[in-house]
């Protein structure tokens, strides 16, 4: 594991970012986003860096938020780690690609609504169980989401917290391409060269005037979806789900070593 838990290599005008917390599957812990954030601002920053791709280390995407740091830093207002992640993802002027294998959970998942191009291993799944939890949805998932899918699957997606297979992703319009177990990242640095090979104002102008109708419809939705994180993440459901879930890990714990 890196020291931030985030990995950084560069390749041409490519700038690759993995998530590289192996021990958590990748789970993302207040440093992490911190670590995130610089990177992002430092590559829209950076003129020889034309797309980026985003991934997960140990065939893993990644798997939401760290419980443990959740709980010990929680999100009380905008200026958290997290919000603060949000919206420097959701307004980078370079393209993104995301290279998926394993799974994405939570903002694992809803982050891809906010990559340019997606591409998943053939046995991937995402899942957004924010209901499960006690929480609401986050990053503007309660939008973007039914523009994508259709509300019918949104509903499904969100209130049922199901779990979405990588091709069923697809039909819904959160994955471009489907490919082998272990080829996704591959796949997603030749959509990034592409990408880079375009005129960086041109491809960047593209992807402004794409997201600027959407733009204010976006704040909004993450604006009221963290008024009521901000309330849930105080109340007895999500408490209760806490220690049903600390509960389920300890007899797991419990029952391997008694094993």
């Amino acid at each position: 594991m890196s020291s931030t838990g985030v990995s950084v290599e560069t390749q041409g005008a490519v700038r690759l970012l993995r998530l590289d917390n192996p021990a958590r599957k990748n789970a993302l812990t207040s440093q992490i986003y911190e670590a995130l954030i610089a990177e992002l601002k430092a590559a829209d920053e950076d003129e020889s860096v034309r797309a980026l791709v985003f991934t997960g280390s140990s065939k893993v995407f990644c798997s939401g938020n760290d419980l443990d740091d959740f709980l010990e830093n929680p999100i009380r207002d905008s200026e958290h780690p997290v919000y603060r992640f949000m919206q420097q993802f959701n307004r980078l002027q370079k393209p993104v690609v995301a290279a998926v294998e394993g799974h994405g959970v939570g903002i694992g998942c809803t982050l891809l609504m906010h990559c340019d191009l997606v591409v998943a291993g053939e046995s991937s799944w995402l899942q957004m169980p924010f209901v499960h939890l006690g929480i609401c949805p986050e990053f503007a998932s309660t939008w973007i989401l039914p523009q994508l899918a259709g509300r019918q699957k949104a509903s499904e997606l969100l209130l049922l917290g199901d779990r979405l297979e990588a091709q069923a992703a697809a039909s819904a319009g959160l994955i471009n391409r489907v490919v082998a177990d272990g080829e996704a990242l591959a796949s997603a640095l030749a959509y990034a060269e592409r990408l880079a090979s375009a005129p960086p104002k041109a491809m960047q102008a593209a992807k402004k005037l794409m997201r600027q109708s959407e733009q204010t419809a976006i704040d909004g939705a993450m604006s009221r979806e963290l008024d009521q994180l901000v309330m849930a993440l105080q109340g007895e459901e999500f408490a209760a789900a806490v220690n049903a879930f600390k509960a389920r890990k300890t007899a797991k714990q419990s029952k391997a070593g008694a094993s």
